[in-house]
């Protein structure tokens, strides 16, 4: 059993793959090109918005949308403490200050009520040197942050919102999409995500013109008219042509495999023994693309030893995430101010299940019923 099995996903659509990348290599055109432009196009359909820029990697998104929105040195940007160091590293590469705030247990998404206690925090006890300027919302495993709620607290405090899609690609909540709730919406397409190429991939999303072509000259060496004629510093984060015909043929694919994740999700949640465990909570109205099915153990249960059982049943688990961001080694100047006793516990109890949309009913079952087992011999 695979914890994402990719190798299952090629095998069935193997034909489509193989022929959109033979299409490439016979083009000659492997960099930029006529097929990340059609894929940029049906990604900003997809999402529903304006503008679609494609880059290197979700990390690289995230700096490019931080460098456009003009967020710098002495700036502020709030982030979740439980997710993914990415989030915080783009900001910390720009130069402004990460402020860590703790999550909502039950959605493991940035929790809005937190989130309004630190900005007013900083308004009241700031130095005046720093800046307020933005929120990044992470859609953590899946699952969109609450953004009717992050919304009206951004704009009560005049603060942008990027949104973090690195895990939530095909989200929504009602019928709008994840990538489409931020000033810019960022998202990878790293192999085990839920829309993944084979390799490095990203993308921005935005319905403002101006935003969408600086994104466009950064993403390029800051390139004006021409390639050669550079206006800004950027960096080189370019998509692959063979990437971009690979993530077209899987977005062909992609509301069914959808589908698919939340039938495994809910066969989880069904068979899995809630009385001793948590099984993971998606909020009404809320649609999530499961990037991770993520349950919380209590603290008789050893994450470790059950980790260990599993293993020895050919059950693949993972850790997700161990540390909350303000303890990692790279912010180790910041351990002490902050508080996240949600980020903190989480870190301390969770596990990641193998979920992915060609994982068959028989291996839900075999999951569910040896973990139900050997927490219940537990006690």
């Amino acid at each position: 059993m695979q914890f994402r099995d990719l190798k299952r996903q090629y095998n069935i659509l193997k034909e489509p793959i193989n022929k959109a990348v033979t299409e490439v290599m016979s083009s000659g055109a492997f960099v930029m090109g006529s097929k990340v432009e059609e894929l940029e196009q049906s990604l900003a359909e997809y999402v529903g918005v304006k503008h679609c820029v494609s880059c290197a990697n979700g990390t690289d998104s995230l700096y490019l949308a931080l460098r456009a929105l003009n967020i710098g040195e002495d700036d502020i940007v709030f982030v979740p403490d439980f997710t993914f160091f990415a989030t915080a590293e783009a900001v910390s590469r720009v130069g402004a200050q990460p402020v860590f705030v703790d999550v909502d247990p039950n959605t493991f998404n940035i929790s809005p009520e937190k989130l309004e206690e630190e900005i007013s925090l900083w308004e009241e006890t700031g130095d005046g040197c720093q800046d307020l300027k933005a929120i990044i919302t992470v859609d953590l495993f899946g699952q969109p942050a609450d953004y009717i709620k992050i919304q009206e607290i951004a704009k009560r405090h005049g603060l942008v919102v990027i949104e973090d899609a690195a895990q939530g690609f095909g989200s929504r909540i009602g019928e709008q999409k994840a990538c489409s709730f931020g000033t810019i919406g960022c998202t990878s397409f790293f192999p085990a995500k839920p829309l993944g190429c084979y390799g490095d991939g990203g993308a921005l999303f935005t319905n403002d013109d101006s935003l969408a072509n600086t994104c466009r000259s950064l993403r390029q060496h800051g390139k004006g008219v021409s390639k050669y004629s550079n206006e800004k510093i950027g960096l080189n984060s370019r998509l692959d042509a063979i990437q971009a015909a690979i993530l077209q043929v899987k977005l062909s694919v992609f509301d069914q495999e959808i589908v698919a994740v939340n039938h495994i999700a809910e066969l989880y949640s069904k068979l899995l023994d809630d009385s001793i465990i948590t099984i993971p909570q998606v909020q009404e109205g809320f649609h999530s693309s499961w990037a991770q099915y993520t349950i919380i153990l209590p603290d008789e249960i050893n994450r470790e030893d059950l980790q260990t059982k599993l293993q020895g049943k050919k059950i693949p688990t993972q850790i997700y995430y161990p540390t909350p961001l303000h303890l990692l080694p790279a912010y180790h100047k910041y351990a002490t101010w902050y508080k996240c006793p949600n980020s903190l516990s989480l870190c301390q109890h969770v596990l990641s299940l193998p979920i992915h949309p060609y994982l068959t009913e028989e291996e839900v079952n075999i999951v569910a019923e040896t973990i139900n087992k050997i927490i219940r011999s537990n006690g």
